[in-house]
């Protein structure tokens, strides 16, 4: 391709909103450029290289046994409503009419659309197991859109749906899966972890998502030093450190408290004890059923609201409560009780059950409780695991957790019956005769994501680093002042070889060629002038290394070959 036919238009200056690497040299090397908020071209440029994205994944999902096919992006909206994903997308489902009236979702995800495929044949059980996958573009209205390709509100989506007798079936395409996943990105140039996650409003029990540690991803989760434990902060577990465990409960008591003790430092400075010594209270609204939740736990410890609103099965359904919330239940903000607020469901973490003769409970304005204890004084409704894993918080194994961060690219989700249950007809036939409900698994990569990731790992500080096997080009051949004529000649000879090459042939001074070569970011740079004619050579140079080495016009085939 002749960049002076190209479509290719780099810039030197981006957005002040721009913080990411990926977002930035995405950008001024021509590859994205942003329609709205949340919405981007991919340029000529940036299009190949997500096309080689999107074969390497084509390539190992067949190899996997996956089939290709391709649904369609709008869902009718009584699909979600008959797995009420309607209330617990965690995002906002974006909805249209067509003439007749009737509504559809922009798909964000396709289980529904699968299972409403699959049910509209007689399926045996010796048709099964079998997966389907596409390349889709899918639609989210997320609240905020940031980050360039890293957080959008629309991309594609390579998403896949597999169909089983049974769990055990599922688990061999389910460890299938971790292994193509991971050939797949290892192509790509990335390096994954596989982590434990939260199944979210995708629903079933459990999932793992593929992470690349970097600053500039969103996904935080904890791994031990030896790497055998790596887990999404939504679901880590850890040790408790209760306050005065094994201690003799002392009796509980009502004790002046000046009324300048408001929040849990004050607590700290006036009673000299450290946060998890006194009882720590947060309220939630359910935005489906209105339900005052209070999440009850000690105040060294913060509430995982994705742990709080599984125990609940209320996924995305909670919000922080107001002042209107908390004054129905005759209280405000400081004053929330450990019990008897009527019509409140107590939620309280595992900490409390070992923990003893806490401080706190019943504040008013000049008085509180001391030596509070659960199951004696009071007891929540549910005990379960609602904390937040930390830095440093000892993991089920004894090790100690370190914190990182990273970017999701990829993820495998165990359905299990949750879609085949709701969906009427979605069975197979077994041995019997009988009908049985599919055991279903959901695999996604997310395409703009990965390139981005790619970027956010490959780079310095003049541009991008493509790795040969995504890069959208395999040569920047670059002809300067008397270099014009052979460099027309290694063109056509790179073309007929099969070599993908992007030709320079403009008019522009070399400082600027060579900046915009590494800035792009092609592997391997030639570059033909006049000194190096006059050589009878070329002068060639990968992208990353500083120094330039020059070959004999002969060599040259051999050496791209």
């Amino acid at each position: 391709m002749k960049l002076s036919r190209y479509f290719l238009k780099t810039t030197k200056t981006v957005s002040d909103d721009d913080k990411n690497v990926s977002a930035k040299l995405l950008k001024q090397a021509g590859f994205i450029r942003e329609s709205v908020a949340g919405r981007y071209y991919f340029l000529p440029i940036g299009q190949r290289v997500q096309q080689k994205i999107m074969a390497i994944v084509k390539e190992e999902m067949d190899a996997a046994g996956a089939q290709e096919m391709l649904a369609p992006i709008l869902h009718p909206l009584e699909l979600w409503q008959e797995t009420n994903r309607t209330n617990t997308t965690g995002f906002e489902l974006m909805k249209v009419k067509d003439r007749r009236g009737a509504e559809f979702a922009l798909g964000g995800t396709a289980e529904e659309m699968f299972v409403d495929l699959i049910r509209k044949f007689t399926i045996s059980y010796r048709d099964l197991p079998f997966h389907l996958y596409q390349f889709s573009p899918k639609f989210r209205d997320e609240l905020r859109s940031r980050g360039g390709l890293l957080r959008v509100r629309e991309f594609i989506m390579k998403d896949g749906y597999s169909f089983h007798a049974d769990e055990k079936d599922f688990q061999r395409e389910y460890e299938s899966m971790k292994n193509t996943y991971s050939r797949i990105f290892d192509r790509l140039g990335l390096k994954t972890i596989i982590v434990e996650a939260d199944n979210g409003y995708i629903g079933g029990e459990y999932c793992h998502e593929f992470i690349v540690e970097s600053e500039a991803g969103e996904s935080r989760y904890f791994t031990t030093p030896d790497g055998s434990i790596a887990a999404h902060e939504d679901v880590a577990k850890f040790k408790r450190d209760p306050a005065n465990a094994g201690a003799e409960m002392l009796p509980m008591q009502t004790i002046e408290q000046p009324a300048w003790v408001q929040t849990m430092e004050d607590n700290v400075k006036h009673y000299g004890k450290p946060a998890s010594h006194y009882p720590k209270n947060v309220v939630y609204r359910n935005t489906v059923t209105g339900q005052i939740v209070i999440a009850a736990l000690t105040g060294d410890l913060q509430v995982n609201k994705t742990k709080l609103e599984q125990v609940l099965k209320a996924v995305g359904q909670l919000e922080a409560a107001g002042e209107e919330d908390l004054a129905k239940l005759g209280t405000k903000t400081g004053y929330v009780h450990s019990w008897g607020h009527a019509g409140a469901y107590y939620v309280g973490d595992s900490v409390l059950e070992h923990a003893r003769n806490l401080i706190g409970g019943q504040k008013e304005e000049t008085t509180d409780t001391i030596n509070v204890n659960h199951g004696r004084d009071f007891t929540c409704d549910l005990i379960a695991d609602i904390a937040l894993a930390y830095e440093g918080a000892v993991a089920p194994d004894g090790q100690k957790y370190l914190e990182k961060k990273g970017i999701e690219v990829g993820n495998v989700f165990q359905l299990g019956l949750h879609y085949s249950s709701k969906m009427k007809g979605a069975v197979f036939t077994d041995a019997q005769g009988c009908d049985q409900p599919f055991y279903m698994g959901c695999y996604g990569i997310g395409i703009g994501r990965s390139m981005a990731a790619v970027v956010e790992k490959h780079n310095d500080a003049k541009g991008i680093i493509w790795p040969e096997s995504v890069s959208p080009f395999q040569v920047h051949l670059i002809a300067l002042d008397g270099g014009f004529e052979e460099a027309v000649r290694i063109y056509d000879e790179m073309l007929k070889a099969g070599i993908e090459v992007l030709y320079d042939d403009r008019d522009k001074a070399a400082g600027e060629k060579f900046a915009d070569a590494d800035l792009i970011g092609i592997p391997l740079r030639v570059v033909v002038s006049k000194k190096t004619v006059e050589q009878g050579s070329v002068e060639i140079k990968k992208r990353g290394e500083s120094d330039a080495k020059l070959i004999s016009f002969s060599d040259v085939a051999g050496l791209l070959k």
